[in-house]
This record gives C-alpha cells, sequence and structure tokens, in this order.
C-alpha cells in the first residue's frame, strides 16, 4: 500500500478511533500473565480477559481496547520466514455485553478505509457458514453485504475458540490483497493466498463444556484481534515484516556485522529482539518455566550465528539495537543489564560447547549419531540436537 504511517503511528491511529468511540485504553505491557494464571506467557490480547468474556465486570466498564505483546514458541520452527516472530503485539477490541457484532464489523471497515487507508476493493471477509452445532451467521453476512464488501462463508474456518472448552463463537475475519502492483484482486481467501487476513471479530456468545455441548453465555461479547506487526507489513506494502520501520535497524546493522543469509538473519534478529523484551518484563535464564524458554532462545540465536563462523559473539552486538527494542515496548530496564545478561547466558553456552565437545569425543559415540544418542545427549548433557550436529560436522 506504500503508507508512510510508521508503527507507533498505526498504533495510535488504532487507540485514538477506539477512544473516540468510548473505549478504555487498558494495561496489556507485560509478557508475564497473572501469578494465579498457570501458563508461562501471554499468549494472545484476550488472554487476560477471559474471566471478563466470561461475565465478571471489568473495573474500567464495558468497551475496551489494548495492544498486548505476545510471546509463542508454537511457531519457533517458522521463524526465519516472512510472517512468524516470537514476539509480536495483538491490537484489540472488546466490547463486554455492550454493543453488538454488527457494530464492531461497521467499525472495523471504518477503521481501515478512512483510518488506514485501505481501498474498499482490496478487502475481503469470511464468514462463518454454519455446522451441525450452530447455524450460518446471518448477522455478519448481512453487514457486510450492506457495506458493499465480498463475502465467502466457510465450514470451519470461522469459529474462534479459546482451547478445546471455554468462551467461543463464530467469527468474521477481514482479508487484504497484497498481489504485486498493478495485479487486480483475485480468487478468495480460501482459493489465494494473496489474500492475507488481518483482523478477526469474534462474536463470544458460546461457552463449549466438557462434554464438547454448547451453551449460550449470559452476557454475549465482542473480541478482536489484529497482529499489529501483519497490519504494518500490509499497509508499507513489504513482503516481510522484517521490511517494516520496526525491524529496520536490525536489518541495517546485523546483516554487514555477522554477513548472514536472510533466513538466519532473520531468526537471529527474532530471538534476539525476544530475549531482550523477556529479560526486559524481568525474567532471567534458568533451565525451568519461563527462565528456560528464555535460555532456549538464546542458545537457538547463538547455534545460528556460530554455525558457519564459531569467533561470532554477541559483545559485538550494537547496544542500538538494545536501546531500540526497550524503548518500542516501554521497558524501564537498562540496557547494560540486558548487555550482561546476555553475554552471561553466552558464556555459559560457551562453557556447553566446550564439554559437549569433550563428550561427543568419547569412543561411544560413533557417526552417524542413533535417536538414543540424541536424547541422551540432550537429557543428560542439556546439548540441543542443532548444536550436537553443528560440532559434528567442524570435525
Amino acid at each position: 500500500m506504500g503508507t508512510t504511517m510508521n508503527t507507533d503511528q498505526t498504533v495510535r491511529t488504532f487507540t485514538d478511533f477506539y477512544r473516540e468511540r468510548g473505549h478504555h485504553l487498558i494495561t496489556g505491557s507485560s509478557l508475564l500473565p497473572p501469578p494465579t494464571d498457570p501458563v508461562l506467557f501471554t499468549t494472545s490480547g484476550m488472554h487476560p480477559l477471559t474471566p471478563h468474556l466470561l461475565g465478571r465486570p471489568h473495573p474500567q466498564g464495558r468497551r475496551l481496547i489494548n495492544v498486548q505483546r505476545c510471546l509463542r514458541t508454537t511457531d519457533l520452527d517458522e521463524v526465519g520466514d516472512r510472517t512468524h516472530l516470537t514476539v509480536f503485539e495483538m491490537l484489540g477490541s472488546w466490547s463486554l455485553g455492550d454493543y453488538g457484532h454488527s457494530q464492531s464489523l461497521r467499525w472495523g471497515y471504518e477503521l481501515l478505509r478512512d483510518g488506514f487507508g485501505i481501498p474498499q476493493e482490496r478487502l475481503y471477509v469470511t464468514v462463518f457458514g454454519g455446522d451441525g452445532q450452530v447455524g450460518p451467521d446471518t448477522e455478519s453476512l448481512r453487514t457486510w453485504r450492506e457495506l458493499g464488501l465480498p463475502v465467502e462463508l466457510t465450514d470451519d474456518e470461522n469459529w474462534w475458540s479459546n482451547g478445546p472448552v471455554g468462551p467461543c463463537g463464530p467469527d468474521s475475519e477481514i482479508f487484504v490483497w497484497t498481489g504485486e502492483k498493478g495485479t487486480p484482486p483475485q480468487g478468495t481467501p480460501t482459493t489465494d493466498p494473496r489474500w492475507v487476513e488481518i483482523w478477526n471479530h469474534v462474536n463470544m456468545r458460546y461457552r463449549r463444556n466438557e462434554d464438547g455441548t454448547l451453551e449460550p453465555l449470559p452476557q454475549p461479547g465482542i473480541d478482536t484481534g489484529m497482529g499489529l506487526e501483519r497490519l504494518t507489513t500490509v499497509l508499507q506494502g513489504h513482503r516481510s515484516v522484517y521490511d517494516t520501520d520496526l525491524f529496520e535497524p536490525w536489518m541495517r546493522m546485523l546483516p554487514p556485522l555477522w554477513d548472514l543469509d536472510e533466513p538466519p538473519t532473520r531468526l537471529v534478529s527474532d530471538h534476539l529482539r525476544s530475549s531482550i523484551v523477556v529479560l526486559g518484563d524481568g525474567v532471567r535464564p534458568s533451565n525451568t518455566g519461563r527462565g528456560y524458554v528464555l535460555r532456549r532462545l538464546v542458545r537457538r540465536l547463538l547455534t545460528t550465528l556460530r554455525r558457519d563462523d564459531p569467533s561470532r559473539t554477541l559483545t559485538d552486538l550494537p547496544l542500538e539495537l538494545v536501546d531500540h527494542t526497550l524503548n518500542h515496548f516501554h521497558q524501564p530496564c537498562r540496557t547494560d543489564t540486558v548487555r550482561t545478561l546476555l553475554l552471561d547466558e553466552e558464556h555459559r553456552f560457551t562453557k556447553l560447547l566446550e564439554r559437549g565437545q569433550r563428550i561427543l569425543s568419547r569412543p561411544q559415540f560413533k557417526v552417524p549419531l542413533s535417536e538414543e544418542d540424541y536424547r541422551y545427549l540432550h537429557d543428560t548433557h542439556g546439548l540441543p540436537r542443532d548444536l550436537v550436529a553443528g560440532l559434528l560436522t567442524d570435525e
């Protein structure tokens, strides 16, 4: 789309739009969920609001928005492509028993068209077409048709749930055409991957029970979520999130410093940035829980960094990148503290490498290693498979 709107302006456009319509901005900063929550990290914007979507009053009212930073480890193997990130931000809006789904869709369309300048002809929506338990979402279908947008009905793609039990309901997804300049929109969201989903509006009407049955919620609500990085990528007319202003300093400084190919540069950038954010939220490396997730991120990036050149070190990491990340996420952690923690973890990893080399030199390990060997090295000595493979290649 080629907009001049940067990431911060995109956030302000979103929050100002909803504040003008009576929504209150709630805290969505920390990756760490409340102490009573069993999950390690917040994984979605709606996660902290689950009790309120089930009916508990929220102290800031019934119309809410936030900018929630999230962390997901389920997509780690995908990081390095054009879209996947470990730490990302979600723009969310909620109606807790206030306005209905049709109003949410109308506001969403207005914001995309007038606030972000996306032409109507580049938008397509999908709507729940019904299944054996619930009929088609006729309200959304009627609303989109009144707004003049093309609609595709699906039978299994437009149902949102927060796990096997809990709040759920039909959703309506908004897609933007991202084809090459001069290529008119074609196909539908389920037939052409150039239609990219940017916003999901969920009509939270049901609660799914343990036995799979659905019961209507006493207070239906609306939950919407839009990935900030994906939205910015689309608005700025880029093919990759790593081409946006959010990653500009990373893509400018790291390639000349370490001379990595494109996918490894992306992975190292993502994992370093994510590690800085996790450290900024107060987590420290360890062998369990959140600390282990952090340690795994650091070791994955170091393994990638050193694969072609063992002399590469985080000592060379520009402090500007640490500053840029802490400032973007409004974290008070000191830059030198983050750098010291990263270098300490790198030192531990180097010691692990040295121990791994000694262990692999034992006569019991014959190349090629068996799956049992890899499991033993990981479970007993803490040596990741890709690290072991790298050590064997070096030999």
